[in-house]
């Protein structure tokens, strides 16, 4: 197991599975949840064709894979995951933001509503189309809720549509912008707030907590997503750059947090 504590203690990663992770945190300790899960339901059901991802699918998880091991998103897996994160969520003021593909939006989603106050669902417009045979994606969903409290965003002339280009050429499977990140940490977070996120993935969530001023804990069950979250952070703490992206996504630099 490889886990990573920032100098200054801002930043703290561990190697585990996100149910697991969140069950080892005190209850009512973060301020914010966002997070991208690595959903099975969309892969293992479409089974769509090449290009689709990096790497060979039938390969992930194996030592060398480029594909990352997925959360299973059973409907019972996903009750313990909302679960845990009903109870490490503060009650006065949390928020949590949940990304969905169209698939676990379908499937997924409407569980949520059995532990959190679901106030809007938010689409990421990601400029450039994607892969697909019927109507090529080029979207993805942020579900937002809070738990059991009406805490407000920080501004009510938020949209809740957010342009943001999609990665290409990224060095980590799904990399998503920063950017993405950003604007619901700035939304709902204040400096010096706990932001979480149990699939940190690339640590594009990491970057955006600090571009906040916020501490953040996480964590991924893989070893290279440690490891490149680590140098990410790292890197961005001591230099103030962010080696995974160099520029803005950020359409025409239009950004609603300046």
């Amino acid at each position: 197991m490889v886990d990573y504590t920032s100098s200054d203690n801002s930043v703290k990663i561990v190697q585990n599975d996100a149910i697991s992770f969140l069950r080892n945190l005190p209850p009512d300790s973060i301020d914010l949840i966002v997070t991208d899960p690595a959903y099975s339901g969309m892969n293992n059901k479409l089974k769509l064709g090449k290009g689709r991802i990096v790497g060979k699918y039938s390969e992930k998880g194996e030592e060398n894979a480029k594909w990352f091991t997925e959360f299973e998103d059973t409907e019972e897996n996903y009750k313990l995951f909302l679960e845990e994160c009903r109870r490490v969520l503060k009650k006065s003021t949390g928020h949590i933001y949940i990304m969905f593909d169209s698939f676990s939006l379908l499937t997924l989603a409407p569980v949520v509503r059995n532990y959190f106050d679901v106030k809007n669902i938010i689409t990421w417009d990601k400029v450039n189309m994607g892969m697909g045979h019927y109507f090529r994606r080029r979207h993805e969903y942020i579900l937002f809720a809070t738990n059991g409290n009406n805490q407000h965003i920080r501004s009510r002339s938020f949209p809740d549509v957010w342009r943001f280009k999609r990665i290409h050429k990224a060095a980590y499977p799904t990399q998503k912008p920063v950017e993405v990140f950003q604007a619901m940490i700035y939304a709902s977070a204040s400096e010096g707030d706990t932001v979480c996120d149990p699939f940190v993935g690339s640590g594009s969530s990491i970057i955006a907590a600090l571009k906040n001023k916020c501490k953040f804990i996480g964590c991924d069950i893989s070893e290279k997503s440690i490891e490149v979250c680590s140098e990410r952070a790292d890197n961005f703490l001591l230099n103030n750059v962010d080696i995974l992206q160099k520029k803005s996504s950020a359409v025409d630099g239009i950004v609603f947090w300046e």
